[in-house]
C-alpha cells in the first residue's frame, strides 16, 4: 500500500509562487508515474501535471494547457517525493491540490488511471 501526503499549500497573492510537496511511502515509488490534480469549489477534479516513472522511455512530463509554462513537476526518487513548483499564480489556480500515483510508469492525465491519492493541500491565490 502506498500513502501520499501533500504539503506546501497556502495563501499567496496573484503573481506569487508556491512549491507543493508530496511524500510517498513504498519501495517501488521510483517506477510509479505521479501526478498532480486539483479541484476548485463547485468544479470537477482536473489534471494539472504528471511525471513518468523511471523505467518509462517516452515523454517524461505532461501539463495541462492552463499551467504550461508556469508550473513545473519534478521528483526525487531518493526521497520518495514529488514536487510541483507553481509560479505566476493566478486567482483561477485556487483549488485543493491532490497528489496521485499509479503503478504503471507512463504518465497520464486521466484521473481514474491513478491508484493512490493524497488528502490534498489547499492553495488560495488572492487578486
Amino acid at each position: 500500500q502506498v500513502q501520499l501526503v501533500e504539503s506546501g499549500g497556502g495563501l499567496v497573492q496573484a503573481g506569487g509562487s508556491l512549491r507543493l510537496s508530496c511524500a510517498a511511502s513504498g519501495r517501488t515509488f521510483s517506477n510509479y508515474a505521479m501526478g498532480w490534480f486539483r479541484q476548485a469549489p463547485g468544479k470537477e477534479r482536473e489534471f494539472v501535471a504528471a511525471i513518468a516513472g523511471s523505467s518509462w522511455r517516452g515523454d517524461n512530463t505532461s501539463y495541462a494547457d492552463s499551467v504550461k509554462g508556469r508550473f513545473t513537476i519534478s521528483r526525487d526518487n531518493a526521497k520518495n517525493a514529488v514536487y510541483l513548483q507553481m509560479n505566476s499564480l493566478k486567482p483561477e489556480d485556487t483549488a485543493l491540490y491532490y497528489c496521485a500515483g499509479k503503478r504503471t510508469p507512463w504518465n497520464s492525465d486521466y484521473a481514474p488511471s491513478y491508484d493512490y491519492w493524497g488528502q490534498g493541500t489547499q492553495v488560495t491565490v488572492s487578486s
